[in-house]
């Protein structure tokens, strides 16, 4: 009797064992974390920083039950703050790195630092050199094929100087047109200018180039090289291009500044689709723009954060997302989307 009585008090402890076992796996399912370092070239970029808002918001929804942390650091223009930063991350605890590289063509010492730490990193928007992402299985590109924006921006062009004789002001059956371009030496913002220049030509229009100036994708520095321009070329400009949306803007702020009317205005082109900039196309300021899917690389590298934060291998080591051009039909379901 006695002996049964001890097996009875036996099963008890070992089934009580069990339930505060099951507790204590319980807790640590619903508490499991995922920790995302993000460093990006320049807080001032529009497009990234509503890029990183939706991804925010993504993370949390491709975690499900579990809690998601993101760490966002400004490498304000500088390669060397930016590997210090991912150093940072890594010393923080991050389980995967989101990195916008300040110089695409450098990433040797974030790829060691992540390698040798085995933190995996998903590159986007500014793309690594091919062979660079080949160096270890925990790197990936999210993004967008810039070629792909620079054919669109050329057909919208196209399509506005087709449609409106007034566009060839002095009526010499050419475009003349200036560039404001990205940045130096970068190859997107190469891509970009070189295809919708390129595009235009295909489509029958006859171009003459006046200008073309650096302005870092920044609207306030797009604004003062257009003054420069229009110090020196007055009315003879005829279309802007534009690597993006911020710097078709500066250049319109050029013309309001020096009290230029609309009916004197050439026609500007941008690229991404920002909420400014589709607000600026609404209102008939800005002849097109090209919208690069923020929302859905957001997305793609939320699924992709989270499937590799715990050393799963992802077979895609590149994921692109298309663009699309904004027209008068489309461009409310886009504002919808921001």
């Amino acid at each position: 009797m006695k002996q049964k009585k001890v097996w009875e008090v036996c099963a008890v402890l070992m089934f009580g064992m069990q339930i505060l076992s099951g507790c204590k796996a319980g807790e640590t399912a619903q508490t499991e974390k995922i920790h995302v370092g993000v460093t990006y070239y320049n807080q001032s970029d529009t497009f990234l920083n509503e890029m990183l808002s939706s991804f925010r918001e993504e993370l949390k929804l491709a975690a499900g039950t579990s809690e998601t942390t993101v760490t966002v650091l400004d490498a304000a223009g500088a390669q060397r703050t930016q590997d210090d930063q991912v150093k940072e991350l890594i010393d923080m605890g991050c389980d995967v790195l989101c990195v916008n590289l300040v110089d695409r063509a450098d990433p040797s010492e974030i790829i060691d630092l992540a390698r040798d730490n085995d933190v995996p990193i998903i590159f986007f928007n500014r793309e690594p050199v091919a062979e660079d992402l080949m160096q270890w299985d925990g790197l990936y590109y999210v993004g967008a094929e810039a070629k792909q924006s620079g054919i669109m921006q050329g057909e919208l062009a196209a399509e506005v100087i087709r449609n409106n004789e007034k566009v060839d002001r002095n009526g010499d059956g050419k475009i003349q047109y200036v560039v404001l371009e990205g940045e130096a030496g970068h190859q997107d913002a190469i891509i970009r200018t070189g295809y919708a220049v390129d595009t235009l030509k295909n489509q029958g229009i006859m171009l003459e180039k006046l200008s073309y100036q650096i302005a870092n994708w920044s609207r306030p520095q797009a604004q003062n090289r257009m003054e420069q321009m229009i110090g020196q070329y007055q009315n003879q400009i005829e279309l802007v291009l534009a690597n993006n949306d911020d710097m078709a803007l500066g250049a319109i702020d050029a013309y309001k500044g020096a009290n230029y009317t609309e009916n004197t205005w050439p026609i500007f082109l941008g690229i991404d689709g920002t909420h400014v900039g589709l607000q600026a196309f609404l209102e008939g300021e800005l002849a097109g723009t090209v919208y690069n899917d923020k929302e859905g690389q957001a997305e793609a590298m939320a699924h992709l954060a989270v499937e590799i934060s715990d050393g799963t291998v992802h077979p895609e080591k590149y994921t692109y997302l298309p663009y699309i051009k904004i027209t008068e039909e489309n461009v409310r379901e886009f504002l919808e989307r921001q």
